[in-house]
C-alpha cells in the first residue's frame, strides 16, 4: 500500500484543481474550500508517511505509470520517484501548501472567485508535485513550466489591477531566460547521452566529462556548459542576481500566493534541481565556483535592498532572494545537505512571516511600513508570531535558522577562497537579515501608529481560520531545525541523504572549526538585531537615509536593475515593434495583401462597368471596337497603299 501513496499525494491536489476549476461558477466558496483543503491535508498526511518511510528507512519507490515517448532506443516514462530528497520535499511542499490554502479561506473569504484561486493554488502544488517526484529530464521540465504558468496566474490574479498584469508578464517573461537555457542543457543531455533519466545520465556523467569545447583559449568540458545552462535556468527560477528582477514584483498577487511561492514552490525548484544534479555538478569545479560566487553575491545584495523596502512584503520578498543566495552557495561548496536543510526550515519560517503579513494587511488595509505602528497589543498573536518567524531567519538560538543557516556558513568557511568570499558576504547579510528583520517588528507593531483613527481603531487579530495555520507554522520555525540537526543528522554526515546526493570529498572540514567561527553566525545576528533596534527606535535610520541619500537612492530603487533593463531591452524592443508595426502597416500591407485587394477590386469594378446588361452598350462597344479597328489598320497600311 505504502507503494503507491506517492500517486495520492501528487494527485489529489490535482483532482481538487480540476473540480474547483471547472464548477468555480456553480459551487459555493465553503465547499470549493472543503474540497481544496481536504485533498492538500490528506495529501500532508500521506506525505509524512512517506518521509519515514522513504526518507528516515531510506526506502526508494520508483513508479513507472506509462511509457511517454519511444523514439528507436530512446524512451522516457512518466515515472514518480521518491528517495530521501524527494521525501523532504514532499513534507515541505505539500504542508506549507496546506497551511496556505486554509489561511487563504479566510483571507479571501470576501472574493467571489475563491473556487478559481483555490484551483490555481492546488494546481500550483501540483506541478510542484510533478517537478520533484520526477525521474527525468523532460518530466521535471513539465512541471518546471507549469509552476511557472501557475506563478503567471496567482500573481496577476488581480488582473484588474494593470501593476499585477504587469508583474505576471514580468515573472513569466524573466523565467523564459533561464528556461530557453534549461532546454538547450536538456537537448545537449539528449544528443551526447542517448536519454534524460537521472539515473542514466548520471551514470554516463564521463560522456560529457570526455568532450572539450575551447572558448578564447580556455578549455571547458561538454559537462561545464550543460551544468552552466542547467544553473542559469535555476538562476531564472529562484531569481539569482540578475534574473531576480521578477521576484519583488510578484507582490502584487494576494499574500497567499506570495507566501506560496517563496516558501515551497517556484523558488525553490532551482535549488532541488542542482542537488538533484549534483552527481553532475560535482564534476564541473568551474561551474560550481560560478554558483558559489553568484549566491554569495545574491544574498548580500538582496539583503541591502531589503533594509530600504518599505513595502512590508517587499521587504520580506528580499529577504527570500537573499535566503536562496545562502542555499546556492551551500550548493557551490558541495555542502547540499546544508541547502536543503535550509530550504526545508526556511520555508517554514518564511510561510510564517508572510502570512503574518498577510494578518498585518488584513488588519490595517495597508503595506506601507510608515504608515503602521503601535500595532501589537492590536494584534498580539500575529505579533508573536512575527518575533519567532524573524529570530528564526536571524538564527537565534534555538530557532530554526540557527541549525539550517549556521551549517552554510561553516561548510563554507575554509573550503576554498570561493567559499571563504562566499563566508565573508554570507556574515555580512547575516547582520543585515537581523536589522531589516527588526525594521518590520519595530515599525509595524511599535511606537505610535501613523494609521487613521478609524483604522487603528478597526483593527483586530484576524479570524481563527488564519491564525491557526501561523501557530502551527511556528512549530515548524521552532522544532524543524532541531529535528533535522539531531534526528536526521544532517549537520554532521550525508547519513539522511545517502544515495540521493553525491559528494566526490565528504567535508569534514565543519568538526574542527575555531569556536569563534563556528559561533560568529548567531553573534553577528545578536548583534545585527541589537543595530537594528537602536536604529528604528531611534532617529539614526532616518538620518543615515537623509545624509547619504545617495547611498539610499541607490538601494531604494533596487541597484537601478529595473530601469537598466528597461533601457537595454525594453526601451530597444519597443523601438523595434513600434518600427514593425509601422513597416508591416504601411509597406507589407500597402503593397502586399492590402494592394493586391485594391488593384483586384479596381479591375473588378471596371467589368461591374462594362457589364451593364443593355444590348444598346453592347453595340456601342461592338462599333467603338470596328473604329478601333479601321483605324489601326489605316494608321498601319495605308501608307504603304499610298507609296505603291
Amino acid at each position: 500500500m505504502l507503494y503507491f501513496l506517492p500517486i495520492f499525494i501528487i494527485f489529489l491536489p490535482l483532482i481538487a484543481s480540476i473540480i474547483n476549476g471547472i464548477y468555480c461558477k456553480k459551487i459555493s466558496n465553503c465547499l470549493a474550500s472543503k474540497i481544496s483543503s481536504f485533498a492538500i491535508i490528506i495529501s500532508a498526511i500521506l506525505a509524512a508517511i512517506i518521509f519515514v518511510h522513504s526518507g528516515i528507512d531510506k526506502n526508494t519507490i520508483h513508479i513507472i505509470l506509462a511509457n511517454w515517448i519511444t523514439i528507436d532506443s530512446f524512451n522516457i516514462s512518466w515515472s514518480i520517484y521518491v528517495d530521501q530528497l524527494t521525501a523532504i520535499m514532499l513534507v515541505v511542499v505539500t504542508f506549507v501548501s496546506a497551511v496556505v490554502h486554509i489561511y487563504s479561506i479566510g483571507y479571501m473569504a470576501d472574493d467571489d472567485n475563491l473556487p478559481k484561486f483555490l484551483s490555481f493554488l492546488s494546481l500550483f502544488t501540483f506541478f510542484m508535485l510533478m517537478l520533484i517526484t520526477a525521474d527525468n529530464f523532460l518530466q521535471l521540465f513539465c512541471g518546471w513550466e507549469g509552476v511557472g504558468l501557475c506563478s503567471y496566474l496567482l500573481i496577476g490574479y488581480y488582473f484588474h489591477k494593470n501593476s499585477a498584469n504587469n508583474a505576471a508578464i514580468k515573472a513569466f517573461v524573466v523565467n523564459r531566460v533561464g528556461d530557453f537555457a534549461f532546454i538547450i542543457g536538456i537537448v545537449i543531455i539528449a544528443l551526447n547521452i542517448g536519454s534524460i533519466t537521472f539515473e542514466t545520465v548520471f551514470d554516463q556523467v564521463n560522456v560529457l566529462t570526455n568532450q572539450f569545447i575551447y572558448f578564447f583559449d580556455y578549455e571547458f568540458t561538454m559537462l561545464d556548459v550543460v551544468c552552466l545552462l542547467l544553473f542559469i535556468g535555476c538562476m531564472g527560477k529562484s531569481a539569482q542576481i540578475g534574473l531576480h528582477v521578477w521576484l519583488p514584483d510578484a507582490m502584487e498577487g494576494p499574500t497567499p500566493v506570495s507566501a506560496l511561492i517563496h516558501a515551497a514552490t517556484m523558488v525553490t525548484a532551482g535549488v532541488f534541481l542542482v542537488v538533484r544534479c549534483s552527481f553532475m555538478f560535482e564534476y564541473s569545479q568551474v561551474v560550481l565556483t560560478l554558483i558559489t560566487i553568484i549566491g554569495a553575491i545574491t544574498c548580500l545584495f538582496a539583503a541591502l535592498v531589503a533594509i530600504s523596502q518599505t513595502d512590508i512584503k517587499r521587504v520580506i520578498a528580499y529577504s527570500t532572494c537573499s535566503q536562496l543566495g545562502y542555499m546556492f552557495f551551500a550548493c557551490g561548496v558541495s555542502a547540499y545537505q546544508a541547502a536543503i536543510f535550509h530550504l526545508a526550515t526556511h520555508g517554514f519560517f518564511k510561510a510564517l512571516l508572510f502570512l503574518s503579513a498577510g494578518s498585518v494587511i488584513h488588519a490595517c488595509h495597508s503595506q506601507e511600513l510608515h504608515e503602521m505602528g503601535g500595532l501589537r497589543r492590536k494584534l498580539p498573536i500575529t505579533y508573536a508570531n512575527f518575533w519567532i518567524g524573524s529570530l528564526a531567519i536571524i538564527g537565534i538560538y534555538p530557532f530554526a535558522g540557527f541549525y539550517s543557516k549556521d551549517l552554510i556558513l561553516e561548510s563554507a568557511y575554509g573550503t576554498s577562497s570561493a567559499g571563504n568570499f562566499a563566508f565573508i558576504l554570507g556574515i555580512i547579510a547575516a547582520i543585515l537579515t537581523a536589522i531589516y528583520s527588526l525594521k518590520i517588528i519595530i515599525l509595524a507593531f511599535h511606537g505610535k501608529t501613523k494609521l487613521k483613527d478609524k483604522d487603528f481603531s478597526h483593527a483586530h487579530e484576524s479570524p481563527a481560520i488564519m491564525n491557526i495555520p501561523l501557530i502551527i507554522l511556528t512549530a515548524g520555525a521552532l522544532f524543524s531545525g532541531m529535528f533535522g540537526y539531531y534526528i536526521l543528522d544532517i549537520g554532521n554526515s550525508f547519513g539522511y541523504f545517502a544515495g540521493s546526493i553525491f559528494n566526490l570529498d565528504t567535508p569534514e572540514h565543519e568538526h574542527h572549526l575555531e569556536p569563534i567561527i563556528k559561533y560568529l553566525p548567531l553573534i553577528v545576528g545578536i548583534a545585527g538585531s541589537l543595530i537594528g533596534i537602536i536604529a528604528f527606535k531611534t532617529t539614526i535610520y532616518n538620518w543615515l537615509a537623509t545624509n547619504f541619500k545617495f547611498i539610499y537612492n541607490i538601494l531604494k530603487n533596487k541597484f537601478y536593475f529595473d530601469e537598466l533593463y528597461d533601457k537595454i531591452f525594453v526601451c530597444p524592443t519597443k523601438i523595434l515593434s513600434n518600427f514593425s508595426a509601422i513597416f508591416d502597416n504601411k509597406f507589407i500591407d500597402r503593397f502586399g495583401p492590402n494592394g493586391f485587394s485594391k488593384i483586384t477590386n479596381g479591375f473588378s469594378w471596371c467589368m461591374c462597368q462594362v457589364q451593364t446588361g443593355y444590348i444598346f452598350n453592347y453595340a456601342f462597344y461592338i462599333i467603338m471596337a470596328i473604329i478601333f479597328c479601321i483605324t489601326i489598320f489605316i494608321v498601319k497600311y495605308l501608307p504603304i497603299l499610298w507609296s505603291a
